[in-house]
Formats: C-alpha cells, sequence, structure tokens
C-alpha cells in the first residue's frame, strides 16, 4: 500500500535558501494533493540573556517584546510565502496549500519535531546547507537532529551553494 501524505510540514529558518527549500513542499503537495503548514523555531533567550533585558525593562514589557517578535517574523514569513505564490501560482497561499503558518519559540530542531507530532504531519520538509564535519561534530544542526529523531520521513533539499533569489 502506498503512503498517504496529505500534511507536510515546512520547516523554515528564513534564510536565503527558504525560496528554493518551499518550492519542494509546493511541489510534494500538488503531487499528493496535500496541505502545507509552515513552522519556524524561534530560539529564545538564555536565562543570563533575560536577566539581562530584564534590568532595563520589566518582565511584562519583555514579554510583549516577545509578542510582537513572534508576529514580525510571522509577518515576514507570510510575506515571503506569498511572493512565492505570486510568482508560481500567480495566486495567494491558498493556492500554494498553506493551511497554517507556526512561529514557535524554542530549539529549531524540537520545534520541527513537536510541531510535526501536533499537526500530524506525513512528511518534513527541510533545508541543509553544506558544512564541514567539524562544524557539525561541534554544534550540529537542527537538520541533522530531525533526520535522526523524527517518526515521520524528512525531505531534505540540499541548498545549492551561494543560492540567492531577487526579492527575498
Amino acid at each position: 500500500m502506498l503512503p498517504k501524505i496529505s500534511k507536510i510540514l515546512y520547516a523554515t529558518g528564513l534564510g536565503a535558501g527558504a525560496p528554493y527549500v518551499f518550492r519542494y513542499a509546493l511541489s510534494q503537495a500538488q503531487q499528493y494533493d496535500a496541505g502545507i503548514v509552515a513552522v519556524h523555531g524561534m530560539e529564545p533567550l538564555s536565562a543570563f540573556a533575560q536577566s539581562l533585558v530584564e534590568q532595563y525593562v520589566s518582565h511584562e514589557n519583555s514579554e510583549e517584546m516577545h509578542r510582537q517578535a513572534r508576529e514580525t517574523v510571522k509577518a515576514a514569513l507570510r510575506g515571503r510565502i506569498e511572493q512565492i505564490c505570486a510568482k508560481e501560482n500567480g495566486g495567494d497561499l491558498e493556492s500554494c496549500r498553506i493551511t497554517e503558518i507556526r512561529i514557535v519559540e524554542g530549539q529549531p530542531a524540537q520545534v520541527i519535531l513537536e510541531t510535526a507530532k501536533k499537526v500530524g504531519a506525513d512528511l518534513i520538509v527541510m533545508g541543509a546547507h553544506r558544512h564541514t564535519a567539524l562544524g557539525e561534530t561541534l554544534i550540529g544542526t537542527a537538520t541533522r537532529k530531525v533526520l535522526h529523531s523524527s517518526e515521520v520521513p524528512v525531505l531534505v533539499v540540499r541548498i545549492p551553494e551561494g543560492f540567492r533569489e531577487d526579492g527575498f
């Protein structure tokens, strides 16, 4: 029996390669008549950084700043996806099968894995840059962590070296 793919999780760090990776998610969604949930994991401030911020602004103001930052990132992600949709389909988010955009505070790999479970994703689509072996050993990558921990298939899209697209 062939697998049923009805929900795709498009994970993005909003880098220069995001449009390239999104096109793979869109292609899969069109092929399988699936919806796409876009997710971006925002790393939280460390406890030390948070305490420094709160020396100058109240906890409530700090929380409000974080909320505004999430909304700004969500609007930027929505705008970028709408640009790609207009370029590819001449349409809006619905024409690109986007059902939801989530901005979640947390470690990116963990955010992706948890979101995939919450939304019932059948496939995760995310990008990867070329890294040195030493760099991956020391710091790891969200892609590698997701690839090794995911319970659903992961499509890793290799972003070409130096990829840049006008308007992004």
